[in-house]
């Protein structure tokens, strides 16, 4: 065929021409079929990142999300933290079973091409990993990776975090595409993560709160200190994700520190560890007043530690320097990430909050010493002022009647009663003396409560319990030496009697007059044999006469013996 000019028309070329346009169109629709597919895709993504405020769950969700988006094989994501804001403090993946994280080892904390988003917050798409300059290999176990896609998640203007996608499906490469929808992605994802964070803050600041007042209600309600601090670190267990929590106090002498409560791996182990204060990340921390985050070499010299296979830990002071009460230690298990930047902020705020508490709970058992300080004083002004006087008064009168009787039996009755006021006297006096004392739980028993407990121990060797009367201040005018061979003279006497003297009745009394400290033991028994073994009663000399004192033991009026041991009081003269 030819046109009116004369040229041969080819009536196929139309027609082909026709068919290509429509093939690009196809071509275009079907693309613009997959471009809604994907956007679809990511509007469904954003509405599942954005439907949750539990922290936790947001963050599987966006990394689940973000790995079906661009069909990557395996996925990561990484909240940046740590003091300068340059590692990872918590690692999210997809894709990879307990079993092969587990053979891997621990955590990334952002090294090699993980940092350079960190470093450098910015997209970076490689179609080998190998070949960037940042990358360093991977370690031992580790699935071969070779495509990746990474891009940063940002909540309020900072990067929080960063996306990590490998390992596209069928091989290929990340492409613009992935790029731009994972960025779009990441930007809904920041939103959420700010939600999420806030609630999940509050929640916990909750539960802190909850955890604290308890403590503070426990402690000024009378409970025991260390019952207390046993229900907090359980809580703080909890909530803090920790593996194990435990309190350290000093000892008096605030050289060392002993872990007191502790609960969690290797809790058993832990307990009653005594760490120094010198040259310890413990006693650094307590001495200082200032929390410290630490990893497991720091914790080398302690095999209680490492054998519980705990790693990372928080150590938060009871307190501020000077006025420390202790520390409270958190720990995680080898493997696992440091605690974030919110758990730690957290962590010494209950720190903070319980030692409030302790000086809270001392200032109430200080108030109720004094309250029971104030009572004695004034019972003892009551017995000095109405008792004693009443009783003296009445012996007064006594004695005037034997003035004007002249009977043989009224005046030894008399004289007897008057002789049981002045008994009476002595007794309200050494209660008296008693009531006034005021020890510190820290010092040892008095003299009174160890003579005391001793007579109270022979009450079954002997059948009954001796009575026993106290004459004077002998709590405050025996000289410390003294105290010693008192006690072991009580003892012997007392046992010698259970084993000889066949008594139905003992009297101790233990008095301080004229510069002396004077013990009588006397019994209504068999007396002393002439013949018997006296070792014993050797001893109690010895005694007295190490403190420059006297020892006699004589015939009691009416049957049995009467021991008498006195020494000076006066540290000088005892010591001879």
């Amino acid at each position: 065929m030819v046109d009116d000019a004369g040229r041969a028309r080819h009536p196929l070329l139309p027609q082909l021409r026709f068919d290509e346009l429509i093939d690009e169109l196809v071509s275009r629709l079907d693309q613009v079929k997959a471009a809604r597919g994907r956007v679809q895709q990511l509007l469904q993504g954003v509405l599942a990142v954005s439907g949750g405020l539990d922290l936790d769950q947001v963050l599987h969700t966006i990394i689940e999300t973000a790995t079906d988006l661009v069909e990557a094989r395996y996925g990561a994501l990484g909240v940046i933290g740590g003091e300068r804001g340059d590692r990872l403090e918590r690692f999210v993946t997809v894709g990879l079973g307990q079993e092969e994280i587990d053979a891997i080892g621990p955590y990334p904390t952002g090294m090699g091409l993980l940092g350079q988003l960190i470093r450098h917050p910015v997209p970076l798409r490689l179609e080998e990993i190998a070949d960037h300059p940042a990358s360093f290999g991977f370690p031992d176990n580790h699935p071969p990776m070779r495509a990746f896609l990474g891009v940063p998640i940002r909540v309020r203007d900072e990067v929080y975090g960063n996306l990590y996608l490998t390992e596209k499906r069928g091989g290929a490469a990340f492409d613009a595409d992935d790029e731009a929808l994972l960025t779009a992605l990441a930007a809904a994802a920041g939103v959420a993560i700010d939600n999420a964070r806030l609630y999940d803050e509050a929640r916990r600041r909750q539960r802190w709160m909850e955890a604290t007042t308890e403590l503070t209600q426990g402690l000024l309600s009378g409970a025991e200190t260390l019952d207390v601090l046993t229900v907090l670190i359980e809580r703080v267990r909890a909530l803090a994700g920790a593996d194990l929590v435990a309190v350290a106090l000093p000892d008096p002498s605030g050289t060392s520190l002993t872990v007191q409560v502790a609960c969690g791996a290797g809790a058993e182990r832990l307990r009653g560890l005594t760490i120094p204060v010198a040259g310890s990340a413990l006693g650094e921390a307590y001495a200082s007043g200032t929390a410290r985050s630490l990893a497991g070499p720091s914790w080398s010299t302690y095999p209680a530690w490492t054998d519980a296979g705990l790693d990372a830990a928080h150590i938060a002071p009871l307190g501020a320097a000077g006025r420390s009460r202790g520390v409270l230690v958190a720990a995680k298990c080898t493997g696992k990430l440091p605690f974030d930047a919110q758990v730690v902020t957290v962590l010494s705020d209950v720190a903070a909050q319980a030692a409030v508490a302790l000086e809270l709970a001392d200032r109430r058992i200080d108030a109720e010493k004094l309250a029971l300080f104030a009572d004695r004083d004034r019972i003892g002004r009551d017995l000095h002022d109405l008792a004693i006087q009443r009783l003296f008064a009445a012996g007064m009168t006594l004695q005037s009647v034997l003035k004007i009787t002249e009977k043989a039996a009224v005046r030894d009755r008399v004289s007897t009663a008057v002789a049981d006021l002045d008994d009476t006297i002595k007794v309200i006096r050494s209660t008296i003396f008693a009531l006034s004392e005021h020890d510190s739980p820290a010092q040892l028993p008095s003299l009174r409560a160890q003579v005391l407990q001793v007579c109270q121990d022979a009450a079954d060797a002997l059948g009954f319990a001796p009575a026993v009367r106290f004459t004077g201040p002998v709590d405050f005018e025996v000289p410390e030496q003294a105290v010693d061979h008192t006690l072991a003279v009580t003892r012997e006497a007392l046992s010698n009697a259970a084993r000889h003297a066949d008594a139905s009745k003992v009297e101790v009394d233990l008095a301080t007059a004229d510069g002396l400290l004077t013990l009588r033991i006397a019994d209504d028994g068999v007396g002393i044999p002439e013949q018997g073994r006296r070792s014993g009663l050797a001893n109690i000399a010895d005694r007295a006469a190490e403190l420059n004192g006297e020892f006699a033991i004589e015939p009691r009026a009416g049957g049995g013996s009467v021991l008498v041991w006195k020494v000076p009081l006066d540290e000088g003269d005892a010591a001879g």
